[in-house]
């Protein structure tokens, strides 16, 4: 099994979009709580989340011997990453086939994107000498 990230992006120009009627919200999150409860009954959900806008981000950097806050994004887009899930599937077919239902469920294009081979730093450090 392989995991994928699949993530959707908003814009920042232009006026925000309004959360639509009660109903429309109600019909928007039971499509969503339905696919959620289909990807954890098949093993295929991690983790997922929806993110507030980039201007509440921090931007954490080391600059000499300091760290550096700043407030707002670390990149200036038109775009920002709104939300995403965290899959496993089989090959990416499958990813595919889910990125489809989440399209589906949320009506924004769905990026899909493999993890390597693992989510460990420590499986990627070449051995040390004398450890």
């Amino acid at each position: 099994m392989s995991q994928y990230l699949l993530s959707t992006y908003t814009s920042t120009e232009g006026a925000p979009t309004a959360p639509g009627s009660l109903e429309e919200m109600g019909a928007f999150m039971s499509r969503v709580i339905a696919l959620e409860a289909d990807m954890t009954s098949t093993g295929t959900f991690l983790f997922g989340g929806a993110l507030h806008g980039p201007d509440a981000s921090t931007v954490v950097r080391a600059i000499d011997a300091d760290m550096i806050m700043t407030d707002g994004p670390f990149v200036e887009a038109k775009e920002h990453i709104a939300g995403f899930y965290v899959i496993e599937a089989q090959d990416l077919d499958e990813a595919l086939s889910w990125a489809r239902r989440v399209v589906d469920a949320i009506g924004r294009p769905i990026e899909v994107r493999p993890f390597q081979a693992t989510g460990r730093a420590a499986d990627h450090m070449p051995e040390m000498p004398g450890a």
